[in-house]
């Protein structure tokens, strides 16, 4: 194996109007240099378009802001019960583990509700 040839370049067809790009490369995006974006004289404008960064639904945001804090206190609330619920399980209160069971199966379907509200803002 070690006398074999390596495999012949294919015909190259330039298609740059730099001549300097127009050679053969066996790098995989001859264009992309290092400095592409900061040092390419093409690019003029780096930052986001006109109006990034606005709030354009101002009422849209206050909504899913709302829903994310309630599903927040939501899942903190989950953590509480789950931590009560397993420490009532070990000490054999099995009936205040059943009702904090209860209780995260009823947040649960809380947050499902919360997240089947609005199915256009997903």
């Amino acid at each position: 194996m070690s006398g074999t040839q390596p495999p012949p370049r294919p015909d190259y067809h330039p298609g740059s109007a730099e001549p300097r790009l127009n050679r053969p490369v066996t790098e995989r995006y001859p264009q992309i240099r290092a400095t592409s974006g900061y040092g390419d004289p093409r690019v003029r404008h780096t930052g986001p378009g006109p109006g990034a960064g606005t709030d354009q639904e101002p009422e849209r945001s206050a909504r899913l802001t709302a829903r994310l804090v309630l599903a927040m206190t939501v899942v903190v609330g989950q953590l509480w019960a789950l931590t009560v619920t397993v420490d009532s399980w070990m000490e054999g209160h099995t009936g205040t583990a059943w009702w904090g069971v209860g209780f995260l199966c009823l947040s649960f379907l809380v947050v499902l509700a919360l997240w089947r509200l609005d199915p256009k803002d997903r």
